[in-house]
This record gives structure tokens, C-alpha cells and sequence, in this order.
């Protein structure tokens, strides 16, 4: 399918924005075996099917003529929040504004009263979000007997946000024969059977392969300490410097925290989730486009839709569900022709599991260790100089207010006041837990680490967490430290076995770890409990009564899911 094949009106507006080939989901959806039928499309964002389903309802809408002329609305598109209907409302303003096509919108968060009188004057094409949409059809403002065509876009996320009786509601207003085109990035049980009924004989479209990965888009995976999350976090924003930056937690909770901490950091963030009202996305968005901000922290859900131009990174602070997830959150990069960067932040214990979606996704990524205070400092030096050296035009003011410096300081000293003020702006990196380096005792018996100053006399313990729960000392020592109330240089050796783990602690501070261990409720999982004979210990036999000390609770999941953690 060619632009020449498209009916004029189409073919001219897009040749008009710069158009000069289709994308692949554009292409699939103006096919001859696509025309007249009811589709059901995966596409990812940033693939172009805002246009894609503009063009396929062209044919219910163009006739020989053009548009034909009524009050009752043609076509109806559906989009789970205010951002993405405005968003698909202006594509579809220059698309269709050669056919004249008059386009009304419903959403939340604006006054209701002039979309009612937009809707009692015609439109051809009404795009809106299901609450506002379902609120004018129960009032008799709108009225779809003569729609020919509706879209639901994104339909998985209007699901997830708990539209399934808005859109049900919406869709059984409608004309029986009318045309139903679901585009979902992902096409999970509810939308299949959303489809089932709604749909007739509907045409799988999926271009999730060609878009696959974004050829714009660098992906990196970084391994990390799953204590270090939010500390990686910071350095990854602090190493890009990025224009603009979104980094995406799996809860609300998650993204309060860490939005909190990016705050206190001296980060210009803000946060959508759930809990924000349409006028806290509002001005969230408007700090992000006008430059106030430069981070957003996220939920899916509350990301849909948003589309802005400078966002060069995103970075996936907690581990997205599955491939197709990782592609929708990573494509709101990397759009029309602009590079941008998606790092996954990757629990050590994690590892396997995200190679098994990478290599599911088709994409390469590049495995990298975290950058460290060392390396953002040498990156924060060429960023300088670079921004020093260029040249700027200077007007009589500051030629004068530099002689006066000069005549108060020397060069040098000038020179290294401007370097301390600008690394005085800017966030502190963070120091993280050195990669491939032993954590304390962790050396085979006999050898030094064994005998270091401080661990003559010693008690073993036992954490139930092994080999087979994916245990590694660079997790398990700030674990310890955290349950424990101790230090890295207060743990001795660790013995890793398929199901236990087993540790020294030296005899002055186990009481203090003891103590600890009944204040402290573990949130990662892990029991830890006195192991007199050592890695031999085997514990009490079934049925033996515990030991009175233990105050953690029984796991139910490996420790630390990346999610991020207080500081200290």
C-alpha cells in the first residue's frame, strides 16, 4: 500500500505533514483483504496507529463526495485517558482537514457543557474517553444510531483502568453492522473476549515484530545489589543528563517513594500515578514540556498517552511484566526519528529471567554494570568543558564583570569557583556496592579472610535462602546489614548451599544482630536463625521448638523484586 493508493483527500494531508512511505501497521490496516472488515490490531506505540486507524475508517467515512453531512457522529474513538484522546483529536484535525471533517472531543476535566453543544451542532468524528463519553450518551447528548465505525484504543489499558462497563455500555449503544476496530499493544484474555463479542469476523493484525525493539531505541540492561535500586537510579539520571527522562515503577506506592527521594536528591521531578488528579497531570505535564522538570516517575497506566518530544531515556526501575510491556513503556522513546536510550534496572537474581524476554523480544541489549560516582564524575568534567569552551556571544555587561573578577582574583581561581558552583547545581552520584569484589569473609576456610583482625571468635548463622532461591553475597550482605543493624565489616564468611545460607557474625555484636532481628519485620523474606555447628547445622528436627529469638518472617518470594527502598 502506497500513499497514491490512499483516497486523495488522505494521500494529500499526509504528503502535506512530510509523509513518504506508510509504517508497517498503517500499511496492514489499508490493505484490500483489511477494507470493511472488523480488526484487531497489536501495535506499539510510536508505530504510527493514531494515523493507521485514521486511515481505516476512511472508506466508512469518504464517500464519492467527501464527508456526508449530519448531526449524529460516523465514527467514535475511544482512548483510556485525557492525554491520548487529545492527542488522537489534533492527529486526526490534520488528517481529515482537507475532507473538512468536523471533529468533537469528550473528556474528562473539561467543560462539559461546550462539548454537549459541539456534539448538538454535528460532528462527524467524536474522540473521547469512555466516564465522559458514557456520561453524554446516558444524557441524550450523544447519539450514536448512525455510527458506522468505532475504534478503541489501547484497549488493554481502558480494561486494566476498569472501563469494561463504560466501553460494554458505549458499544451496545451502537448500530449492530456497525464497523469495530480494537488496537491493543497487548492482546490478552479480556480483550479476546471483549473482541468475541463485539466483534464479527474480525482480522488479526499484529506488526509487533516489524516495530519490534525500535530501531531508534539503545537498550541496556543493568545488573545490580537489589538494595542498590534507587541509588542506581540516580547515577543512571545523573550519567545521561538527559532532556528529559521517565522511569517506571509497578505501584503508586513505589512511585511516591521514589519520586520523594529524586526530590530530596535535588532532582526537578514529578510523579503521575492513580492517586493525581487531571489537574496535577495537567501541570505535571506542562512542567515536563516546558523544562521545570526533567524527570517523570510512573505507573503504566498513568504514562498512557503521553507524548513528549524531548524524552531521550526511560528507565524501567522495576521490571516490566512482559516483552510486549517493555516495549510499550520503552517506545515512549525513540519516536520520529529522534535516538533514545531504554535501560532496565536488573536484580542479580533476575538476570536469567529478563535474558528469557529480551531474547523473546528480539531485542539486543547491552549488559552493562552500573556507572559509578568515579565514572559520572569524569562524564560531568567533558560535559563541562564541552559547555565552557563553547563559543557565546558576550555583551558589554559581562566584559566588564569579568575584568572586575579578574582584577579581584586570578584566572585560576575564576576558572575553579565556575566548576565548584556548577558541580554545586547539580545532584550528588551515589556510591554503590562494589561489583566482583568478595564481600567480607568470603573466602574459601584457611585463607585470611578467615582470620582477619575481629573474627578470632565468631557464631554461625543461617538465613533459609540458597542456591535454588538464587542466593548471591552481593544481595545477601546488605540484607544482613539491614536486618541485623550491622556493617559489612561485621559479617564474616558466607557459605551458599542449595537451600541455606550459612554466615559468621562475631561474638561481641551477636547480640546486638540478635536483638535487631526481633525489631525488625522483613519485607524481602529470609528466616535467620543460630547455626552452633556451622555449615553443617541442619537445624532442629521437625516438630523441636524454635528457637525463642526469631523475629523474621517465613519468604514467600526470592529476596528484593527492585523495587525501590529507603536510604538507610
Amino acid at each position: 500500500m502506497t500513499l497514491a493508493e490512499l483516497p486523495p483527500l488522505l494521500s494529500e494531508a499526509l504528503a502535506a505533514r512530510g509523509y513518504e512511505a506508510l509504517t508497517p501497521v498503517q500499511t496492514a490496516v489499508a490493505a484490500p483483504d483489511a477494507v470493511g472488515r472488523d480488526l484487531l490490531v497489536s501495535a506499539q506505540t510510536g508505530s504510527g496507529k493514531t494515523v493507521a486507524f485514521g486511515l481505516a475508517i476512511g472508506n466508512q467515512l469518504l464517500g464519492e463526495h467527501g464527508l456526508t453531512h449530519g448531526i449524529a457522529p460516523q465514527a467514535l474513538v475511544v482512548a483510556p485517558t485525557r492525554e491520548l484522546a487529545l492527542q488522537v483529536s489534533r492527529e486526526l484535525m490534520w488528517l481529515y482537514a482537507k475532507a473538512g471533517a468536523r471533529i468533537a472531543t469528550c473528556v474528562g476535566g473539561m467543560d462539559a457543557s461546550k462539548e454537549r453543544r459541539s456534539l448538538a451542532h454535528g460532528a462527524h468524528i467524536v474522540v473521547g474517553t469512555p466516564g465522559r463519553l458514557r456520561d453524554h450518551l446516558e444524557r441524550g447528548a450523544l447519539d450514536l444510531s448512525a455510527l458506522k465505525v468505532a475504534v478503541l484504543d489501547e484497549a488493554d489499558e481502558m480494561l486494566d483502568m476498569g472501563f469494561r462497563e463504560d466501553l460494554e455500555e458505549i458499544l451496545d449503544a451502537t448500530p449492530a453492522d456497525r464497523r469495530t476496530l480494537l488496537f491493543s499493544a497487548t492482546i490478552p484474555k479480556p480483550i479476546v473476549a471483549l473482541a468475541r463479542r463485539y466483534q464479527r469476523d474480525a482480522l488479526r493484525i499484529s506488526t509487533v515484530g516489524e516495530d519490534r525493539g525500535h530501531g531508534d531505541i539503545a537498550y541496556q540492561a543493568v545488573t545490580i545489589a537489589p538494595s542498590d535500586t534507587e541509588n542506581v537510579v540516580v547515577n543512571m539520571l545523573r550519567l545521561h543528563e538527559a532532556e528529559t527522562a521517565i522511569l517506571f515503577c509497578a505501584t503508586r506506592d513505589n512511585v511516591r517513594h521514589l519520586h520523594a527521594s529524586l526530590i530530596d536528591r535535588g532532582f526537578s521531578a514529578v510523579a503521575l500515578s492513580g492517586e493525581h488528579s487531571q489537574n496535577e497531570r495537567n501541570a505535571a505535564l506542562q512542567a515536563l514540556r516546558d523544562g521545570r522538570a526533567r524527570v517523570c516517575v510512573a505507573t503504566d497506566v498513568a504514562a498512557r498517552g503521553i507524548d513528549l518530544p524531548n524524552l531521550t531515556l526511560v528507565v524501567h526501575v522495576e521490571l516490566p511484566r512482559d516483552a510486549e510491556a517493555l516495549q510499550h513503556r520503552s517506545g515512549r522513546t525513540g519516536r520520529a526519528g529522534r535516538k533514545g536510550t531504554a535501560v532496565l534496572i536488573v536484580p542479580y537474581q533476575r538476570r536469567r529471567m529478563v535474558e528469557r524476554m529480551l531474547s523473546g523480544a528480539k531485542i539486543a541489549a547491552e549488559w552493562t554494570d552500573p556507572p559509578t560516582a568515579d565514572d559520572i564524575r569524569a562524564k560531568d568534567r567533558e560535559r563541562l568543558l564541552a559547555t565552557l569552551l563553547a563559543p557565546v556571544e558576550l555583551d558589554e555587561d559581562d566584559r566588564a564583570l569579568g575584568a572586575r573578577l579578574l582584577a579581584e582574583k586570578s584566572a585560576e581561581d575564576i576558572a575553579a569557583m565556575l566548576v565548584r558552583a556548577h558541580r554545586a547545581a547539580m545532584p550528588q552520584p551515589e556510591e554503590l556496592i562494589e561489583r566482583g569484589a568478595q564481600p567480607a569473609g568470603k573466602a574459601a576456610p584457611g585463607t585470611a579472610a578467615n582470620h582477619r583482625a575481629g573474627f578470632e571468635d565468631v557464631l554461625w548463622f543461617k538465613l533459609d535462602i540458597g542456591r535454588r532461591q538464587n542466593a548471591d553475597p552481593r544481595w545477601i550482605l546488605p540484607l544482613l546489614c539491614r536486618r541485623g543493624h550491622i556493617t559489612k565489616q561485621e559479617v564474616g564468611a558466607i557459605r551458599i548451599g542449595p537451600n541455606e545460607t550459612f554466615f559468621q557474625i562475631p561474638r561481641r555484636v551477636a547480640g546486638k544482630f540478635q536483638d535487631a532481628l526481633k525489631r525488625t519485620v522483613s519485607e524481602d523474606g529470609g528466616e535467620i536463625v543460630p547455626a552452633p555447628n556451622g555449615p553443617g547445622d541442619t537445624g532442629p528436627r521437625r516438630g523441636a521448638q524454635p528457637p525463642a529469638h526469631r523475629g523474621a518472617v517465613r519468604p514467600t518470594r526470592p529476596p528484593h523484586r527492585g523495587a525501590p527502598r529507603g536510604r538507610g
